[in-house]
């Protein structure tokens, strides 16, 4: 694939940024299911927002050209091939994880209508409906505005500019992989669809880490990229499934109790390595001391927000705790990682717990250094729910940099779940 090419083609739209409603991550279709069979009469309204105010989207990006991909991921709907592949293929070991409601459904599924409007140099893109229907659009959306930024850029580079950046690109993601090529009992994953420079560039970086890494490298979040690429589709669950579960929550009793709601509702229809634990929602150290027993037997905790070896030691005294032997137990650290961070966590806890990275945005778009005045490095944009059944949504974190919500909200959800001063961290991305 010479993608400097179809790089340099895009100027005449032959390549579509979102091609298949299975370009997305799978954990986003394991939730869909649930949402579906559990909450699937919910509304819920998400919206794009820009961490990185600095990063004038609206005056980069044409309002045409983004309305015209939005329409085209509208278009799409399941292939015969790609409803085969989540009907037949084997998921975490198990066959028909997808349960024949569910497909039915989504196999009919066109996504719901958006409404986009642009506020001074920002665009305010929103999508408002059934929980199952709008979920989806996050991981496209979010794609769409990635790739569209980076075209605004590129658009300015001839032929040959853009193969001396691919080139160098290319360099930059395999000196990575060649420090991690020796690592003993690696387990790294893909997790860098939201924030992907493109489609092409992120099946190219899960073709390196195929070549380069082998057994090390255990899949793609991406089902498309999985799918076409023969490989382990990566994916739990969200912090999604607890902002909405608590916004439902008619008083203060309810609301300590939903995100042990949601696991519970998990638990129902998953095992294994499926069983893994996000607790940083409304903050870590409230979630574990209030959790219930049941949970110490799940598999694994996933590291998402502050410091991630706090976090990891923080777990692995929980499952001490409970009467449970961490070296059985599975961490999965997924937040802002790079190699240096990769291997300072592999070398700290390995032989402690089964240590295992979601790499994400420095995975599929570490364009930084390329350009001048850096105008390709990733920024941090995200797409989440703000309201269900008119409630606003509410996001604590480990880091409160990360919090979102009306502020009274985040004051009641404090002192709800027990959250005392909070470090604050960088977010990277």
């Amino acid at each position: 694939m010479d993608i400097a090419t179809r790089v340099w083609n895009h100027k005449w739209k032959i390549d579509p940024i979102v091609r298949s409603l299975i370009d997305t991550d799978f954990y986003k279709l394991l939730m869909c299911q649930s949402v579906f069979r559990n909450n699937r009469d919910t509304q819920v309204t998400f919206s794009l927002i820009n961490r990185s105010t600095d990063i004038p989207l609206a005056r980069l990006i044409d309002e045409g050209e983004l309305r015209e991909q939005l329409d085209h991921i509208r278009s799409l709907s399941l292939t015969r091939g790609e409803s085969t592949w989540m009907r037949g293929n084997t998921f975490y070991g198990k066959r028909q994880m997808f349960r024949p409601d569910f497909m039915d459904w989504f196999e009919n599924l066109s996504l719901p209508p958006y409404h986009l409007e642009r506020v001074g140099d920002q665009y305010e893109l929103t999508f408002e409906g059934a929980w199952p229907e709008v979920m989806l659009w996050e991981i496209p959306a979010l794609a769409v505005l990635m790739e569209l930024r980076g075209r605004a850029v590129l658009n300015d580079m001839g032929r040959f500019e853009l193969q001396v950046l691919y080139a160098r690109a290319m360099t930059k993601l395999w000196e990575k992989v060649g420090h991690l090529r020796d690592v003993p009992d690696l387990r790294i994953a893909d997790f860098g669809t939201r924030r992907r420079h493109s489609f092409l560039w992120q099946d190219w970086c899960v073709q390196a880490m195929t070549e380069g890494l082998g057994r090390r490298f255990t899949g793609t979040s991406n089902c498309l990229i999985a799918k076409n690429r023969d490989l382990e589709a990566i994916g739990t669950n969200a912090h999604e499934l607890p902002m909405v579960y608590a916004a439902m929550a008619p008083d203060d009793a309810a609301l300590s109790r939903a995100p042990y709601d949601v696991l519970a509702d998990w638990h129902e229809e998953h095992e294994g390595n499926l069983r893994i634990i996000l607790p940083d929602t409304f903050g870590t150290d409230g979630f574990l001391r209030n959790a219930p027993d049941w949970l110490a037997g799940w598999t694994g905790m996933r590291i998402d927000s502050g410091d991630p070896a706090t976090g990891a030691e923080r777990a692995i005294r929980w499952w001490q705790q409970r009467g449970e032997d961490p070296r059985d137990k599975l961490v999965i650290f997924s937040d802002g990682l790079d190699v240096d961070k990769i291997l300072e966590l592999h070398k700290q806890f390995l032989g402690r717990v089964r240590v295992s990275f979601g790499w994400g945005t420095l995975l599929t778009n570490d364009f930084r250094g390329l350009t001048p005045d850096d105008r390709l490095a990733p920024f941090s944009l995200v797409c989440k729910a703000i309201s269900a059944n008119g409630n606003p949504t509410v996001k604590l974190s480990d880091n409160p940099r990360k919090a979102m919500g009306p502020a009274d909200q985040i004051a009641r959800y404090k002192r709800v779940f027990d959250v005392g001063t909070q470090q604050e961290f960088e977010v990277v991305v």
